[in-house]
């Protein structure tokens, strides 16, 4: 049986993210269309599909590392933010995105609470376990 770590990511969070969007398990918020992901880009997201993308890649990187924090997904998801004079320095993302993307996550019960953070919950980990065992098939 294939399981998340032995399945490319880019391929298992592209079925997670047309998993979840095909069983309405998340809905993407209207803002999404005006904002941008952080202070390190300059334009906001151009991918139509981005919102059900950034939740596949939580609930992955839950995966992986058991126990996530939005402080810690805002550092992952952060960049470089580049200077004309100065030097280029790291800027983490905006929190709002990841938030909102965790709350709706653990509304569809695929993550839960924890002291320290969010973790998966036993429904996440079936369903990211069954779509990279599809994804493994491809």
């Amino acid at each position: 049986m294939a399981n998340s770590y032995a399945v490319d990511a880019n391929k298992l969070i592209a079925a997670l993210a047309k998993r979840l969007e095909a069983d309405g398990l998340v809905s993407q918020p209207e803002f999404i269309r005006f904002v941008k992901t952080g202070s390190h880009v300059e334009f906001g997201p151009e991918d139509k599909k981005f919102w059900y993308k950034r939740c596949a890649s939580i609930m992955r990187q839950a995966y992986i590392h058991g126990i996530v924090s939005v402080g810690g997904l805002r550092e992952h998801y952060g960049g470089r933010k580049r200077h004309v004079v100065r030097r280029a320095h790291h800027r983490d993302a905006g929190g709002a995105i990841i938030r909102r993307a965790m709350q709706q996550l653990e509304k569809a019960g695929l993550i839960k609470k924890e002291a320290k953070g969010r973790s998966l919950s036993p429904a996440g980990r079936k369903l990211i376990d069954a779509v990279s065992k599809e994804a493994s098939k491809e």
